[in-house]
């Protein structure tokens, strides 16, 4: 386990999976929790505050829109459970790896090179990934 986590965090976690990368199959849902969990251990930024799953999740400004899907409202499933306990217990998956931004650009755009002035780590299906500069957030590099 590499951040603590109650049994309601790791629901919401995994609802938020769901909410978020439904589409992109368990990998984008696997990286789209590498980002939650890397705003958990970042103390760094605007994640300075952020030190549970729960305060991850609803961080407001800067948190998920997923909150306000209508996916993320229900329970989990138990495949989801299991791919939110996954990245808890500090699976990663590149371009996730270092990664605390993602977002879905509009049908037929490509990820920019930069986003909010933090650099491209890749993308996976429709999901670009940012991460810090090295030695910005040590906790993730």
């Amino acid at each position: 386990m590499i951040v603590k986590y109650t049994e309601k965090e790791m629901e919401l976690l995994a609802r938020l999976m769901r909410a978020e990368a439904l589409g992109e199959g368990n990998l984008g849902m696997l990286m789209v929790g590498n980002v939650g969990v890397n705003r958990v251990i970042a103390d760094c930024l605007t994640f300075k505050d952020i030190t549970t799953v729960y305060k991850m999740i609803y961080q407001s400004p800067g948190g998920f829109s997923g909150t306000n899907s209508s996916l993320f409202y229900g329970n989990p499933t138990e495949k989801e459970k299991l791919l939110a306990k996954r990245v808890l217990r500090g699976e990663y998956y590149f371009p996730a790896t270092n990664s605390l931004w993602f977002y879905a650009p509009s049908t037929g755009t490509s990820c920019s090179a930069t986003w909010w002035d933090q650099q491209l780590a890749g993308s996976y299906k429709n999901h670009c990934f940012y991460k810090p500069d090295p030695g910005v957030c040590r906790q993730l590099h």
